[in-house]
């Protein structure tokens, strides 16, 4: 079981790894080895989202290392582990238990950022939300209902709420009259909006940053229309993460460029990151640990048929 503790410790296994620049030659030292960088994004949004917010960080990156920077907005997170895998794809912000699950299959592929919250917290909740009007205060009052899942590698969306579940002794498959997986973090909303489920797991991290307060500010939902009724421990941040395979120097430039973008190109940080009040700390693959306890005990859930 995983413990409140293990994971804070989590968020605070964090590496101080120093970053270089890229060369200042008139090419990039790995522009004829890699005329061109794939950079792929999990999908928490639609795709057109998805380009909106990183299109312009992805031209930021082009610039400061010299190469083509492209941006592949993957299906669900197992298209990045297995884009990862393949070497299609260079860079990637995974969620933390994709990430986890990657290394725990064999991927080479290292984190080295994360991001800080607006208050300096490198972690998020896992939430269940239903509808403001709807009469359950618990997830107790759920039974027979219909649940809805993010992604099944993904941290907030499913393994932390089925661990959250199994504490209460709910199986699932049991206990609800459908699971239902969404594919994405707003598209569990919508469901539950719609009235396709009648609970939906989610990430959150305060009152102005969570996915909810993204689609609100986008005019998809009234943020008065949704509520929380169960919040999970803290769940460390997604990574951003490089193929063990590139050059040292190339993954040098890779980290400087990320973690110097707040005030580098302030703007693309802003639109990409949805705040200019938050940064990016290097992080190590130490920092992952106990997600990489959560999936085996997910992976045990799973065995046991729940």
């Amino acid at each position: 079981m995983i413990s409140r503790r293990s994971f804070l410790a989590a968020s605070a296994a964090l590496g101080l790894a120093g970053v270089a620049r890229p060369s200042s030659a008139q090419q990039a030292p790995w522009a004829a080895r890699y005329p061109e960088l794939t950079f792929a994004i999990i999908p928490a949004e639609n795709a057109s989202g998805v380009m909106d917010r990183w299109g312009p960080f992805t031209a930021y990156l082009t610039r400061e290392l010299g190469t083509k920077v492209t941006i592949r907005v993957a299906q669900d997170y197992a298209a990045v582990i297995e884009g990862q895998r393949a070497g299609q794809i260079q860079i990637a912000i995974y969620g933390p238990a994709a990430y986890a699950r990657a290394r725990m299959t064999g991927v080479r592929t290292t984190p080295f950022a994360l991001t800080l919250n607006d208050d300096g917290s490198t972690g998020y909740y896992a939430v269940f939300f239903v509808r403001a009007n709807s009469p359950y205060r618990s997830i107790e009052d759920l039974k027979g209902k219909n649940l809805g899942l993010v992604d099944p590698n993904s941290a907030s969306g499913n393994m932390v709420p089925r661990m959250e579940l199994d504490r209460r002794g709910i199986r699932p498959s049991e206990f609800f009259a459908n699971v239902v997986y969404t594919g994405s973090h707003e598209n569990a909303i919508i469901a539950l909006q719609q009235g396709t489920v009648d609970v939906a797991a989610n990430s959150w991290t305060s009152d102005t940053i969570s996915n909810l307060r993204r689609m609100a500010d986008k005019g998809m939902v009234k943020l008065e229309d949704f509520r929380i009724i169960h919040r999970s421990d803290e769940i460390v941040n997604s990574p951003v993460a490089y193929l063990d395979s590139l050059p040292d120097d190339l993954k040098a430039a890779i980290r400087t460029a990320f973690l110097e973008a707040p005030t580098r190109d302030p703007e693309a940080f802003r639109r990409a990151y949805l705040s200019l009040d938050r940064s990016l700390k290097p992080v190590t693959h130490e920092a992952y640990l106990p997600i990489i306890e959560l999936n085996q005990f997910i992976d045990r859930l799973r065995r046991q048929g729940s």
